[in-house]
């Protein structure tokens, strides 16, 4: 039967460029056939003929109802951002598969140009064609395999013109009134992600500071990434689920309460507050070490917490409700949502997972412990301890099941340093063998991240050796940012209230920058003077750039109803060389999205807006946006295309601001 245009509209781009390869495919070999049998020497060729060419008017018909619904489905979302690379990969990827059909997944490379006057964007598969088809026995220049693409490129809506460059690199150029339109898509209808195929659960674990123990330093780089990574998921429109998988249970809390029992009696009735509880727990713990008789009682004080005996159980809600109330503090600072769901959580859980494991035939006894060995790991998972009681592994896997199944998530990441990526490649790999997710169906990933360094390049270390207490840091950062507010004398021109909203923009995205810029892979040097410095890629300097594109609407005297009635109206010009590279570098933010998602890498996104910023800044400085009158100052005329890209300039990077969890200011 023929797919109708109505169905076509409702199927995804994917699955309808799959069909029309397949299709142009058939049309080929079938219209070669016919070719084949117009010889005059093939006396049954008549019938055969009018059958294979009745067949290919079918197919060709069937295509162009596929092009057709295609087409419909791409008007349906016009009002997304359209990903520019990606499109061009499906022109391009239509043309080389109709240029080389004898390859099976020839290689598609589209990339933007670095070089502006070679074009826009370049094409670079022909080499690596080349290399397939010598792999076959047929030696064919690059060059004029990629001649042989641009040929079968099929018609469309954005290239304007195509060149063969160097060894057989396709330099792209793309049309200025498409991108011109895509612009005006952007003012009128705001910066909407790209349309998803299904809706996702992602989980993202993250923070994970434990109870009973101050949030430090160490905790920084946890709590901003996967703040980050949820709003990223959020904006392309995944359901995700924040997770604070705090350490709230364990001998830890038995050891805590035996003490809390001969030092602080009444801890059933008040916690003490978080300094004294971190100092009790390190008492206990030192006792623990050297008191056999104390050791023994937090051993029976973890019995029965873990039987929720009334008086534990509430003594030990008690400590986690203190903890949380400060760690809610530096959520407050950070503008961080997330919810805890600790070890605790996951307690009744864990003898069910054992016992699946057991029931599989995975569990190995080894000096009383239960453990799980796991191919091509020599360090086995720990699933009981010889005491009988359950381990970080246990949680863990627990943690991860409940997820799975529960949750039901297609995507978890786990956001923590990278000193635990062997511990995490044991768990997703116990997952995989007992048949919980096919990573290939699920993504399950451990984003790690280097450690943070003081400028001594050594790890972050208060004077006296001690761990810098987080509250501490932010509590420097709002000083430093007032102190250099002040020293650009902010103060005299900004009210009290715009004061405050600037310092804590500036200290809070400063401290949020200076980490995302980096790879979270590596380490980073934390230091004050450059997070706050107003020239290069700081959050200082991209906040102030903010600020000074929205000052030119106000200087200009043109609201926000003003800019969305001109974007109506107003063609955005790119006649300019600036005009042109701006243009461009705006609509690359969907690119740039997409490529984080894959490698949740996020100084991708960072680079990307600082490049936005400097691109703007040779706008700027090129281009006028509003001409005065020399002798009185006065706006004598406005060029509201220009206008318009200033403020899809600011648009972007408002989404950018907030994807990284900054918030900008309109005044500073």
């Amino acid at each position: 039967c023929y797919i109708s245009s109505d169905c076509c509209s409702k199927d995804s781009l994917n699955v309808l460029f799959y069909i029309l390869f397949f299709q142009e495919r058939e049309i080929q070999t079938l219209s070669a056939e016919v070719e084949s049998l117009k010889n005059p020497q093939n006396l049954n060729a008549s019938a055969r003929l009018e059958e294979l060419r009745e067949e290919n008017n079918k197919l060709k018909y069937r295509l162009n109802i596929l092009k057709r619904g295609l087409q419909e489905e791409k008007t349906n979302c016009s009002h997304a951002m359209l990903n520019i690379n990606q499109r061009l990969q499906e022109v391009f990827g239509e043309a080389i598969r109709a240029a080389c059909p004898e390859l099976d997944n020839p290689p598609l490379v589209v990339a933007p140009n670095q070089q502006a006057k070679f074009g826009d964007y370049q094409c670079n598969s022909a080499m690596a064609m080349a290399q397939m088809l010598k792999a076959k026995g047929m030696k064919i220049n690059p060059r004029e395999i990629a001649e042989k693409i641009i040929q079968n490129l099929p018609d469309n809506e954005l290239v304007q013109k195509t060149e063969i460059a160097g060894p057989g690199f396709i330099n792209i150029h793309l049309k200025r009134q498409f991108v011109s339109k895509l612009l005006s898509n952007l003012l009128v209808n705001g910066v909407k992600p790209p349309p998803l195929a299904s809706k996702k659960k992602v989980v993202v674990d993250f923070s994970s500071p434990n109870i009973a123990k101050e949030m430090h330093v160490g905790h920084l780089r946890s709590t901003i990434i996967g703040e980050s990574m949820c709003r990223l998921f959020e904006f392309l429109g995944y359901d995700v689920l924040r997770l604070n998988h705090v350490g709230d249970w364990g001998t830890q809390f038995g050891m805590l309460i035996a003490h809390l029992q001969d030092k602080f009696p009444n801890y059933l009735t008040v916690s003490p507050p978080i300094s004294d509880l971190q100092a009790f727990y390190k008492e206990s713990k030192k006792r623990f070490d050297e008191e056999e008789d104390f050791k023994k009682r937090a051993y029976q004080c973890v019995v029965r917490l873990q039987s929720k005996e009334p008086d534990f159980i509430k003594g030990w809600n008690l400590i986690c409700d203190v903890s949380r109330q400060e760690f809610q503090k530096i959520y407050d600072c950070l503008d961080i949502t997330i919810i805890e769901r600790g070890e605790s959580y996951y307690q009744d859980m864990m003898t069910k997972v054992v016992k699946e494991f057991e029931d599989k035939g995975f569990v190995q006894l080894d000096e009383g412990r239960k453990i799980v060995f796991v191919p091509g790991h020599s360090v086995p998972l720990t699933v009981v301890k010889s005491d009988g009681g359950y381990t970080y592994d246990t949680s863990d896997l627990a943690a991860l099941h409940n997820r799975l199944f529960d949750e039901k998530a297609d995507i978890i990441i786990y956001v923590t340093d990278s000193g635990q990526a062997m511990h995490f490649q044991l768990l997703y790999a116990a997952g995989q063998m007992i048949g919980w997710y096919n990573p290939q169906v699920t993504r399950v990933e451990h984003a790690g991240f280097g450690v943070v360094l003081g400028e001594d390049k050594k790890k972050f270390k208060t004077r006296s050796g001690d761990t810098v207490r987080l509250m501490d840091l932010l509590e420097e950062g709002l000083k430093r940012a007032m102190d250099k507010l002040k020293e650009k004398e902010r103060d005299k021109v900004l009210t009290p209230e715009e004061l405050t909203k600037a310092q804590r923009s500036v200290a809070f995205g400063c401290i949020k920058y200076a980490d995302l810029s980096h790879n979270r892979i590596n380490d980073y040097v934390f230091s004050f003077d450059k997070m706050l410095d107003d020239r290069g890629n700081t959050a200082a300097y991209l906040l102030y750039a903010f600020t000074r594109i929205r000052s030119i609407a106000r200087l200009a005297n043109i609201d926000e109803a003003t800019l969305k009635k001109a974007a109506e109206t107003t063609e955005v010009l790119l006649d300019h060389d600036k005009e042109w590279k701006l243009g461009k570098c705006i609509l690359r933010f969907p690119e740039i999205l997409q490529k984080v998602l894959d490698d949740l890498l996020l100084h991708t996104l960072c680079d990307y807006l600082y490049e936005l910023a400097t691109t703007f800044t040779e706008f700027y400085d090129s281009c006028y946006c509003i001409e005065k009158d020399r002798q009185t100052g006065e706006v004598v005329k406005v060029n509201m295309w220009r206008m318009l890209l200033c403020d899809a300039t600011a648009l972007i990077m408002a989404k950018c601001f907030d994807i990284l969890g900054i918030n900008p200011v309109d005044r500073m």
